[in-house]
């Protein structure tokens, strides 16, 4: 790490520092969100931290490594997609140790990258809870960002969603219902497939497929979602 990086960087932390909010840390723990390395700052305060500082890839990746948990979320909001690699997708999602880090991450950045579907069938499959969990993030994510991709895009991640949801894990099962609905929201076509993989994760001999499906099921097939994708399906 160069000097003129090394300055940014406690520059950086010391500006969020200065923001830390001892109470918002409490509420960050209440929500199961790990803390001990948090500083209590919110997403909206960081988001406008990111614009004034804008696309800085070596920054965000002199950021992550100070294991502060806003600055990892910070250096998400400016990193740069196109400079993002596959090795160092997989050394951050080692450090992910809570579910918004994860979520954010794939959600601000690793879902623009041109490893994003194959990292999330890959992750998918992985035995750690953050990792698996990423891989679902990454399933939840796609449908809403990636505007231009095809429908078979996101079939394929139905079969590991089946796979997955006998996870009794409760950040991973939260995780494989959010991709299933997000897949089920995207048009008609994928919503009547989510409602069919949602009926099929149902019969699984395991209580946390029985509460993704029924969860899925109720939104999926809601009157008000229903109507959202019909309306669209008309435009």
């Amino acid at each position: 790490m160069g000097k003129p990086i090394e300055k940014h960087v406690d520059s950086i932390i010391a500006k969020l520092k200065a923001m830390a909010n001892p109470q918002s840390v409490e509420g960050m723990g209440r929500y199961g969100i790990q803390t001990s390395t948090a500083l209590g700052i919110s997403i909206p305060t960081l988001r406008k931290l990111a614009k004034e500082i804008g696309k800085n890839h070596d920054l965000a990746c002199a950021l992550w490594e100070t294991d502060i948990h806003e600055a990892r979320i910070l250096a998400s909001y400016i990193a740069d997609a196109e400079q993002v690699t596959e090795a160092m997708m997989e050394h951050w999602v080692r450090d992910f140790n809570s579910w918004d880090l994860c979520d954010q991450v794939c959600g601000n950045l690793f879902d623009r990258t041109e490893f994003a579907y194959q990292k999330a069938i890959e992750w998918s499959g992985r035995e750690e809870e953050f990792v698996k969990r990423a891989g679902f993030a990454l399933m939840a994510w796609l449908p809403i960002h990636d505007k231009g991709a095809e429908d078979q895009e996101f079939i394929q991640f139905l079969a590991h969603i089946i796979r997955e949801a006998t996870d009794e894990r409760n950040f991973v099962k939260k995780a494989v219902n959010w991709a299933l609905r997000n897949i089920g929201k995207r048009n008609l076509k994928l919503n009547a497939l989510a409602i069919q993989t949602a009926a099929e994760i149902e019969h699984l001999d395991s209580k946390s497929a029985r509460w993704i499906a029924k969860d899925a099921l109720r939104e999926l097939t809601s009157e008000k979602q229903q109507a959202r994708l019909h309306a669209k399906a008309k435009k």
